[in-house]
């Protein structure tokens, strides 16, 4: 894991195969904004986050916060990630995903999540030479 996401406490993981419903075994706070990662057999294969801070300092949300943006968000398609994440993984032959999520904004943490997301695909993009292959640009 990554050493700028080892300081959030509001984190969370679950696994998600192809026969799964996303909705159902998505266990990301729905009140919080930060950044979620997904592995495919130990390797990193997306990052993502949602929530942006305004110029007072305060945090914007959508409704769903990190589980819908792991839910619903677009991927793939226009269509949210519970339809195309199965179709993604018969296409690439995954099993399983591994998705962790990390609040990055909160009571106790004011980390800015596109900035805490870039963080990790900056460390990604040194020690790889390119993006993680489901993230399509930065």
């Amino acid at each position: 894991m990554y050493k700028e996401l080892e300081k959030f406490t509001v984190k969370g993981s679950f696994t998600f195969s192809q026969e799964d419903n996303l909705e159902a075994v998505c266990n990301a706070s729905e009140a919080g904004s930060g950044v979620f990662v997904v592995y495919a057999d130990k390797e990193l294969i997306m990052i993502g986050s949602t929530g942006t801070v305004q110029n007072d300092g305060t945090l914007k949300s959508k409704n769903g916060g990190l589980y819908d943006k792991i839910v619903n968000g677009h991927q793939f398609a226009k269509t949210g990630r519970k339809y195309s994440w199965p179709a993604q993984m018969k296409k690439e032959n995954i099993d399983t995903l591994e998705v962790f999520w990390f609040e990055t904004f909160n009571d106790s943490a004011k980390s800015i999540p596109t900035s805490v997301e870039g963080q990790v695909l900056q460390n990604f993009l040194d020690e790889n030479g390119k993006l993680p292959r489901w993230n399509v640009a930065f």
